[in-house]
């Protein structure tokens, strides 16, 4: 039976393959998508999710908007990685998908309360939603599953030298999550940054033959220009459908079991994950922690979903 889901995300180029996979893999069931502020402000990554299920042929599924700013600190965007858009580099077409009435929060928790078997989370944003979720309905975290989050690191960062990108934008929320007690996955930038998107892949969705493959050759096009840029990468890593691969076959991602915490108030490594699989600490094991891809297995499963989805209702891809 396909695994129920919900993404919790803020589209974002790699968002944008996160929510394709998903859409497209049979092994989940996608039952809703939420939106937060993080690549960009909530507004726009909203619309991002809207534009990415209207490309992609994708009706049924609710997008909602959730929290417009993080728990305590100001909002930071990363246009300088996605753009003013947040989605930059393809021309998409106005949505056709409509965002529901109600706050990411409440339909979080309206489904989590009505479906008949606990709901897997898979947030690939700062974790504010989530939080808010866990804090003002504690009764729904029996009713979840796992948590299965991109973000952290098990190494350095990529927005401080210490913190990776999701959890440095609101660290209060990581740090919730994290103590929560639900069951969580991290797949940080130690993992993700396996996940290369080589002129071999993008010729390969561009070989898919579809205006949906070739929409995602031209993100993953951009999305590498801004890693040359910044930081030097030959190859832009597509971070967020790492998660969603975990959940789809856990043995596409290899994890261990660790102690995880957020770093809240030091000077230089303020949203930093501390993650301990030695015991050195002695605090108890909270998280699986992901540390191993099986790098074309993965992008196996995700151009198999992008063909699937571009073809239509019903396509087998050969």
């Amino acid at each position: 039976m396909p695994v129920p889901i919900i993404i919790d995300c803020d589209p974002g180029h790699d968002d944008a393959l996160a929510i394709l996979l998903a859409a497209g893999d049979p092994a989940v069931d996608l039952l809703a998508v939420t939106t937060v502020a993080g690549n960009q402000t909530v507004e726009k990554t909203t619309l991002n999710a809207r534009r990415v299920l209207t490309v992609a042929g994708v009706s049924g599924v609710p997008v909602a908007a959730g929290c417009a700013k993080p728990l305590v600190q100001e909002l930071r965007v990363a246009a300088d990685v996605h753009g003013a858009s947040g989605l930059d580099g393809p021309r998409f077409p106005e949505p056709t998908v409509e965002a529901v009435p109600e706050h990411a929060v409440e339909l979080l928790h309206r489904i989590l309360t009505e479906h008949p078997e606990p709901v897997t989370l898979v947030p690939t944003a700062p974790l504010t939603n989530i939080a808010l979720l866990l804090t003002r309905y504690p009764e729904v975290m029996g009713r979840i599953k796992e948590i299965v989050l991109m973000g952290g690191s098990t190494e350095r960062g990529n927005r401080t030298p210490a913190a990776e990108f999701n959890v440095q934008c609101d660290p209060e929320a990581a740090d919730v999550v994290l103590r929560s007690g639900v069951p969580v996955t991290m797949c940080g930038l130690n993992v993700t940054h396996q996940a290369l998107a080589t002129p071999e892949v993008l010729a390969r969705f561009e070989g898919l033959g579809t205006e949906l493959g070739g929409i995602c050759a031209e993100l993953l096009g951009f999305f590498g220009e801004t890693y040359r840029r910044l930081w030097g990468f030959p190859h832009p890593p597509l971070h967020d459908p790492v998660a969603v691969a975990r959940v789809i076959d856990p043995s596409l991602v290899r994890c261990v079991e660790a102690n995880v915490v957020v770093e809240l108030r030091g000077e230089y490594t303020r949203g930093a994950t501390v993650v301990d699989p030695h015991g050195y600490v002695g605090r108890p094991v909270n998280a699986r922690v992901a540390v191993e891809l099986d790098v074309d297995r993965f992008w196996d499963r995700l151009l198999t979903a992008v063909d699937r989805l571009g073809r239509g209702p019903g396509s087998c891809p050969p």
